[in-house]
């Protein structure tokens, strides 16, 4: 085998430290000491020194002679790998104390004598990994949190909502249990659990921070036994179980997990209105110039906001009209959005929409002030680029009140129930103050003279995610596990 010094460089640069450490072992297994070495080779003792610490680069033809006097060959000298595990510790520990983490805590590389343990090394690795995580696990601070959300908006919007491969995941699922198409049964959710390998389990301890917990040695996925009581059984047992058919992981990201949530919630909506059903419904519901989210939802027997969703997920691949889809808390904040319909969301620096005040005048806003809460409120806004037609109606959740629209162009008005309604709202936020500071004589009257004591978000100051899984206790759920395990 010939080596260049092109090629010594570029392996010296990246392993020096193994090749220094296995000159030092080879040189002390042959039980010469530094001074002798240097002597053979004709090098003064402490540019060898510098050598075998790693932070010189030996050259080609010193290289050789190192060789040569340990009576060993080149080849040698460059195997990857360290000679025993001691070898090992040292290089190890050497690249930590030049990493950011030692950096960052101020800690000046020092010389690993001999004399220290290899259990001292050991320690000091752990808690430098142990750092380590704990910075990763603290790294994703609010406005990371915010971008990696405006990423996945833009990605959205740019598939105009719409994941092949998820529909076709849902499709292949769906054949295994063979389902007949139409409404998703309660029973035809626990089929594809058990397709799975899993067995549910209704309990009345399930860990408060999760929705579910899933025992992936014994295949058993606990639920609330509240879910029957309360909510759709179905789709708690799906969500849960669409974590296992996409194969996800523990997120290493705050990015990653807000994917995974997508994906889940994508993937339910899929599994409980299925594509190859529902897009002839739709298509005839435009024929007829009737398309309605509470037919949708009736149609399927699922919430207001998962037939939102999926109508989102659909209309613009299926039936060629742009949307827009909000969830706003009673309290006025944005706490879900999607558009493609170019309709001008409020958002901060970082292009963030979840975590703003919705416009009062917008139909969002409005429909907390209507009386009828049995049918659909509709209203036509004029905004400052352009005139938006949304439905809207408010549901409730254990954090309070929250109201669910879907919304299109005037011009797509046309395909919908509701277009001749005649509410108006005019809303300026995106060009003027519009709503966003109180009427000049309120301000004049009382700024002076209120004092509101605010209400603080708790996770307002708080870093994301705390853990692998965000708010989730796992030591609660290992203890809930261990409980529940079968003998």
């Amino acid at each position: 085998m010939t080596i260049t010094e092109d090629q010594l460089g570029d392996e010296a640069e990246a392993d020096a430290l193994t090749i220094g450490r296995r000159i030092r072992q080879l040189r002390t297994k042959r039980g010469m000491t530094l001074e002798d070495l240097a002597a053979a080779v004709e090098r003064a003792p402490s540019q060898l020194s510098m050598i075998e610490n790693g932070k010189r680069e030996p050259k080609l033809t010193l290289l050789r002679a190192i060789a040569k006097a340990l009576g060993t060959t080149m080849d040698a000298l460059l195997e990857a790998e360290p000679l025993d595990e001691r070898a090992s510790l040292e290089i190890s520990l050497e690249r930590a104390m030049r990493g950011q983490t030692f950096q960052a805590l101020g800690i000046a590389p020092f010389r690993i004598g001999k004399g220290v343990p290899d259990e001292a090394l050991r320690a000091l690795l752990s808690l430098q990994g142990e750092i380590d995580r704990l910075r990763d696990e603290r790294s994703a601070t609010p406005e990371e949190a915010r971008r990696a959300n405006v990423d996945l908006r833009h990605l959205m919007r740019k598939q105009n909502n719409y994941f092949a491969d998820l529909e076709g995941q849902a499709r292949g699922i769906l054949d295994a249990v063979a389902h007949p198409g139409g409404p998703l049964t309660q029973r035809t959710a626990s089929d594809i659990a058990a397709h799975l390998g899993f067995t549910l389990h209704y309990v009345p301890d399930l860990p408060q921070t999760t929705r579910s917990v899933a025992d992936l040695k014994h295949g058993r996925l606990y639920l609330s036994s509240k879910v029957t009581q309360n909510g759709d059984p179905r789709t708690a047992v799906l969500q849960a179980l669409s974590s296992r058919i996409l194969g996800h992981r523990e997120p290493k990201s705050y990015a990653e997990f807000l994917r995974q949530r997508v994906e889940t919630n994508y993937l339910t909506g899929a599994l409980l209105i299925p594509e190859s059903h529902v897009v002839p419904f739709l298509q005839a519901a435009k024929t007829d110039r009737a398309i309605s989210i509470e037919d949708l939802r009736d149609r399927y027997s699922v919430s207001y906001e998962t037939a939102a969703h999926r109508f989102t997920n659909l209309a613009s691949v299926h039936l060629g009209i742009p949307v827009h889809f909000l969830k706003v808390h009673e309290s006025g904040t944005i706490t879900k959005a999607y558009e493609n319909d170019d309709v001008n969301f409020p958002t901060d620096r970082l292009g963030s929409i979840e975590g703003q005040m919705c416009c009062r005048r917008w139909t969002s806003r409005v429909v907390f002030d209507v009386d009828d809460r049995f049918n659909p409120y509709y209203q036509y806004t004029d905004t400052g680029n352009g005139t938006y037609w949304c439905t809207a109606r408010v549901e409730n959740s254990s954090e309070g009140q929250h109201s669910v629209s879907v919304g299109v162009r005037f011009d797509d008005t046309k395909w919908f129930l509701g277009r001749d309604t005649p509410h108006r709202g005019d809303s300026k936020h995106s060009v003027e103050v519009c709503c966003r500071r109180a009427p000049s004589e309120l301000e004049a009257a009382w700024r002076e003279n209120a004092w509101p004591n605010v209400r603080t978000p708790r996770t307002l100051l708080a870093t994301l995610p705390t853990g692998t899984f965000p708010g989730v206790d796992t030591t609660e759920v290992y203890e809930f596990l261990a409980a529940h395990a079968p003998a």
